[in-house]
C-alpha cells in the first residue's frame, strides 16, 4: 500500500467473508473469479463474530494465495485468542505465503456494542495486536478506522487518537467501516493529519441494496444513514429493482466524491457477490 500510494496510484480492494456451506463457497469463488481481472491491490477475508470462523478464514485466505493472482489479506482479531494462539495463526499464514494482515480488536460475540472482555492471556487493544504482528517483521498491516467513531469511543478525537496509536504501533494503512457521507470520511482524515500522521485511509463502501438491513447494521456499528438518502431510496419502496438501482447510484456518487476529494482508493464490502461492485465500477468508468 505504501509503495502504491507513493507512486500516486489508487487502490481498489474487495472484502469477502468465510462461507457457511458448500453453496456459499461456490458463490464466493464465483465472485472472486469475476473480480480478479480488476487486479485489486488486495482482497481481505473476515473473521466471524467472536472469532468464530477462524479455521475457515485461514483456509479461504490460503486458497486465494495458492490459486489466484490476487494478494490476500487475512483478518486477525484479539477475540477469543491468547498471545500464543495468535502467534500460531501467524505461523500458519507465513507457511501459506500470506504476508498481509488486517489486525483488529474485533467484536465480542454479543456484537459491537457488547461490553468488551479481553481473553486471559490475550490483548485488550488492537494496537497491541498490531505491535505483535509488526514485531515479526514479515507482515504488512492494515487496521480499521471509523469515520463516525467507534461505538465505544468517548469522542471523535479519542477515536482518532486510537487510530494514531495503531499507526505508531506499525500499521501501514487503514480501512474504514461503511459510511454514507463523504464529509465524515474527510473529517476523520483531517483529525489524523492534525496529529501529524499521514496514514493512508481507504474508505469502505457498502452499497445500499436493502435499506432496512443497512439501517439495522448501521445502528449496531454506529453508522448513520442520512435522512436525504433514506428519502431518496424510500421513494422506490416495494420495487426491489428500483431500490437496488438507486442504492448503486448513491454509492457511485459517494465514490466519485471521495476520489475527487483525494481518497487513496476504495475498499468494497462485497458480501461475497460481485454484481454490485461491478455496477459501481461501470458507473465510475473503471475497466479491466
Amino acid at each position: 500500500m505504501a509503495e502504491l500510494i507513493g507512486r500516486g496510484e489508487r487502490s481498489f480492494s474487495f472484502e469477502f467473508f468465510p462461507p457457511k456451506d458448500e453453496a456459499g463457497e461456490e458463490q464466493l469463488w464465483r465472485a472472486i473469479s469475476a473480480l480478479e481481472p480488476y487486479r485489486p491491490t488486495f482482497v481481505s477475508v473476515t473473521y466471524g463474530a467472536g472469532g468464530s470462523t477462524r479455521d475457515t478464514t485461514v483456509r479461504v485466505t490460503s486458497r486465494i494465495a495458492r490459486e489466484t493472482s490476487m494478494t490476500p489479506m487475512a483478518h486477525l482479531t484479539c477475540v477469543g485468542h491468547t498471545r500464543e494462539e495468535i502467534e500460531a495463526i501467524l505461523d500458519t499464514y507465513t507457511e501459506a505465503g500470506i504476508r498481509h494482515i488486517m489486525a483488529l480488536r474485533g467484536d465480542p460475540s454479543g456484537g459491537p456494542r457488547a461490553e468488551w472482555e479481553a481473553t486471559p492471556g490475550g490483548f485488550t487493544y488492537a494496537s497491541e495486536l498490531v505491535e505483535l504482528v509488526h514485531s515479526r517483521g514479515d507482515f504488512r498491516i492494515g487496521v480499521a478506522a471509523f469515520p463516525e467513531g467507534h461505538p465505544s469511543a468517548a469522542s471523535l478525537d479519542h477515536d482518532a487518537d486510537v487510530l494514531v496509536a495503531k499507526a505508531e504501533a506499525g500499521a501501514e494503512f487503514a480501512v474504514t467501516q461503511m459510511f454514507f457521507r463523504a464529509s465524515d470520511y474527510f473529517g476523520l482524515v483531517e483529525r489524523v493529519r492534525d496529529r501529524g500522521v499521514d496514514l493512508p485511509i481507504l474508505p469502505g463502501i457498502m452499497p445500499i441494496l436493502n435499506l432496512s438491513a443497512i439501517r439495522r447494521q448501521g445502528e449496531l456499528i454506529g453508522a448513520d444513514v442520512p435522512v436525504e438518502i433514506v428519502e431518496r431510496i424510500s421513494k422506490y419502496d416495494g420495487d426491489k429493482a428500483a431500490v437496488r438501482a438507486e442504492g448503486i447510484a448513491v454509492a457511485a456518487e459517494l465514490c466519485e466524491e471521495l476520489l475527487d476529494g483525494g481518497a487513496p482508493g476504495l475498499h468494497f464490502y462485497t458480501l461475497n457477490f460481485s454484481k454490485a461492485t461491478l455496477e459501481i465500477f461501470a458507473a465510475l468508468n473503471i475497466t479491466v
